[in-house]
């Protein structure tokens, strides 16, 4: 994977959410105004890392909370599954799958992040990195 973008209906509460959890920053892109559209900077992500990712404003309605998945869940890498998670829930993110452990994968939980979008998070099992 090259690149990533995440559609939001509100950017703003969209930034502000991934900026808690997972520590991430953004900048306007010149030229992407008419879908505010952000370039994200973080762990892993952005300026010289090979994956690159964006933030748009959604151009339609954002599957309910609970409701199906539509389009790929992106599982990002974390130092504590449980903390982040915790986190994610306090800023207005939704349960989609509580942290639990896979043996031999590490931990991992979901959340929704109140924009329509599900994301995973995971703590690599130790020597699996």
């Amino acid at each position: 994977m090259a690149h990533f973008e995440i559609h939001a209906i509100d950017v703003a509460t969209a930034k502000a959410f991934y900026s808690e959890v997972l520590g991430w920053t953004f900048s306007a892109m010149p030229g992407g105004g008419a879908v505010d559209y952000q370039i994200i900077k973080g762990k892993g992500v952005g300026g010289r890392n090979k994956l690159t990712g964006g933030m748009m404003r959604r151009m339609g309605a954002a599957t309910p909370a609970g409701g199906a998945i539509r389009g790929c869940t992106l599982t990002f890498e974390v130092g504590d599954v449980d903390a982040a998670y915790a986190t994610a829930l306090a800023n207005g993110g939704a349960e989609a799958l509580p942290p639990a452990d896979y043996p031999g994968f590490g931990r991992v939980a979901y959340c929704e992040d109140g924009q329509g979008n599900v994301f995973g998070m995971m703590t690599p099992a130790k020597g699996d990195k």
